[in-house]
């Protein structure tokens, strides 16, 4: 038991630090392949055009690309590199109370 306790532990943290790793990863994702096409809108504001909620419906819906398009006017992105935008975006989105910092 002593030993399992410090296992748990330290999966906890490195589970922790790679789910921001992928919301990092996105924020960049988004400022190299999106913000000069979206009219140079700030990460913050594009993540905010939706709730949570909402980006999630999107995504599981497989509309992400679509609504990519729809808010930078005819611009989308490789499919493989969703999955990080979407990441960026859920946890970026106007019911988070997160406003992401700059890099």
């Amino acid at each position: 038991m002593k030993r399992i306790i410090p296992l748990f532990i330290i999966l906890l943290f490195v589970g922790v630090n790679s789910l921001y790793a992928e919301v990092a990863k996105g924020q960049k994702m988004y400022i190299k392949h999106l913000q000069s096409q979206c009219k140079n809108m700030s990460g913050s504001s594009f993540a905010s055009k939706h709730s949570q909620d909402e980006w999630e419906e999107i995504y599981d819906a497989g509309a992400l690309n679509s609504e990519i398009k729809t808010i930078c006017k005819g611009k989308t992105i490789d499919e493989k590199l969703l999955p990080h935008i979407y990441d960026f975006v859920y946890e970026y989105a106007n019911d988070s109370g997160k406003v992401p910092s700059r890099k």
